[in-house]
C-alpha cells in the first residue's frame, strides 16, 4: 500500500491506458522503463525550488506520462538534506518498498550538499539519453546532474541609488557599504549561511577566490546586514524599498521581476560572477526508480529545460538548444562574460569538511558582528 502522503494516486486503470511512446531518438528498451514507471504510478521529488517554479514542469510531465503523478515537496535545502539522510538511515535493503515515504529524486540549489550525498553513495548511476546535450561541467559520474544556470548577483533598489553610481565589483561594493554604513544600517541583506545551503555554498566559493571576500563580509557586518534563507523574500523586500540592496542573491528571480516592471536592477560583479546549478540525482534506494528516470530525463530534455524558463522565476537553462530566451548564452550576453560556473563534482566536497566548515562559520559570525 502507498503511504497516506501518496494516497489518491491513479488506480489499476492506468495500466490499461495506451503506453506513451519514448521520446524521439531515445534508445531501444526505453519503453520498458516507461512501462515499469506506469506500474509504479508516482515519483516523489524533494526539491528546494518553490512549487510555483516547478509547476509548469510537473504539469507537462504528468501530461506526457498519464498515470504517473509527481509528489512534489518544496523544502529548504538543509531540511531537504537532513530529511533524506534520516530516511536513508532506516533499516532496509538496497531499494525501499514502492509505497514508502522516501525520495526518488533530490533536486537542490545546495550543490555541495548534493555532491556530498552522491559521494557518500546515496545516488544511482544512470546514463541519461539527454547527457549529450549538457556541458561537461554539469555532470558527475552519471550520478549528479546540473539542471540550471543561475548567477549570484548584487540586486539594488533604483530609488535608493538615485544620484549614486552602483558598484561594479566586490571591492566597490565593500567601499560603498563602508561609506554608507550608518545610513544603511539594517537595510542590506544577504543569505544566512548557517540556514541556507546555497548561501553557504556561494560564500565558500567566494572565500576560495581570495581574501577580498572577508573584507566585504566585514563591510556587510558594519551595516548590520539582515540575513535570510529565502531568495524571493529578499528580492521582494528590495523591490518594495524596505531594503537598499542584497549581495550574492540568485539573479533569475530578480531578472524576472525587472521584466515585470519592478524598480530594481542587477549587477553581475565584473571581477567574477559565480553561477550555480540546481543539482538533481536519483536516490540509490528510490522506491520508484523507473519513474525517477523519466522525471530526470524530462527535466534535462529540451522541452523540460524550456519549461524552466516559463516558471515564475524564469530559470536560465544550461542547454543551448532550447527554444527559450532563458539560456546560458543569452544570460552571458545580457550580464557580460565574467560568468564562472561552479562545476558539479568532487571540488565541492571540501566545503563540507567538518573542521573547515566550523572554522568558516566562526569567521563569518565574527564578521557579521561588525
Amino acid at each position: 500500500m502507498l503511504s497516506p502522503a501518496l494516497a489518491g494516486l491513479p488506480g489499476p486503470a492506468r495500466a490499461q491506458a495506451a503506453m506513451p511512446a519514448p521520446p524521439a531518438g531515445y534508445p531501444s528498451g526505453y519503453d520498458t522503463i516507461i512501462a515499469n514507471a506506469l506500474r509504479e504510478g508516482v515519483v516523489s521529488v524533494y526539491a528546494s525550488a518553490d512549487l510555483e517554479v516547478a509547476q509548469p514542469l510537473i504539469t507537462a510531465f504528468e501530461a506526457r506520462y498519464p498515470g504517473i503523478r509527481v509528489h512534489y515537496q518544496d523544502l529548504n535545502t538543509i531540511e531537504l538534506n537532513d530529511r533524506f539522510l534520516a530516511e536513508s538511515a532506516r533499516p532496509g535493503n538496497a531499494q525501499t518498498a514502492p509505497g514508502a515515504e522516501h525520495a526518488d529524486v533530490l533536486w537542490s540549489t545546495a550543490m555541495d550538499l548534493q555532491i556530498k550525498l552522491v559521494n557518500d553513495g546515496h545516488a544511482q548511476r544512470y546514463a541519461s539519453p539527454e547527457r549529450a546535450g549538457l556541458p561537461g561541467w554539469a555532470v558527475w559520474r552519471d550520478e549528479a546532474w546540473g539542471t540550471t544556470f543561475e548567477p549570484a548577483v548584487i540586486v539594488y533598489n533604483r530609488r535608493h541609488f538615485a544620484g549614486m553610481k552602483p558598484p561594479g565589483s566586490r571591492s566597490g561594493l565593500a567601499r560603498l557599504l563602508q561609506e554608507n554604513a550608518p545610513r544603511w544600517r539594517g537595510k542590506v541583506v544577504t543569505y544566512d549561511v548557517e540556514r541556507s545551503g546555497v548561501g553557504y555554498l556561494l560564500a565558500q566559493q567566494d572565500a576560495r577566490m581570495g581574501s577580498e571576500f572577508w573584507y566585504l563580509a566585514q563591510a556587510l557586518g558594519r551595516t548590520h546586514a539582515r540575513l535570510s534563507a529565502s531568495t524571493a523574500d529578499m528580492i521582494e523586500r528590495i523591490a518594495s524599498g524596505e531594503l537598499v540592496l542584497g549581495y550574492n542573491l540568485l539573479g533569475s528571480y530578480a531578472l524576472s521581476l525587472m521584466e515585470r516592471g519592478a524598480g530594481i536592477d542587477v549587477i553581475a560583479p565584473r571581477d567574477y560572477t559565480l553561477v550555480m546549478s540546481r543539482v538533481a540525482f536519483i536516490a540509490r534506494r528510490a522506491p520508484r526508480p523507473n519513474a525517477a528516470r523519466l522525471w530526470l530525463d524530462f527535466l534535462l530534455s529540451r522541452d523540460g529545460q524550456g519549461l524552466l524558463g516559463q516558471s515564475a522565476s524564469q530559470l536560465y537553462t544550461i542547454r543551448t538548444d532550447t527554444r527559450s530566451e532563458h539560456t546560458a548564452a543569452a544570460l552571458a550576453e545580457r550580464l557580460g562574460y565574467a560568468l564562472k560556473p561552479i562545476s558539479v563534482g568532487p571540488g565541492l566536497l571540501a566545503a563540507q569538511d567538518t573542521m573547515r566548515k566550523r572554522a568558516f562559520l566562526a569567521r563569518w559570525r565574527d564578521a557579521m558582528r561588525g
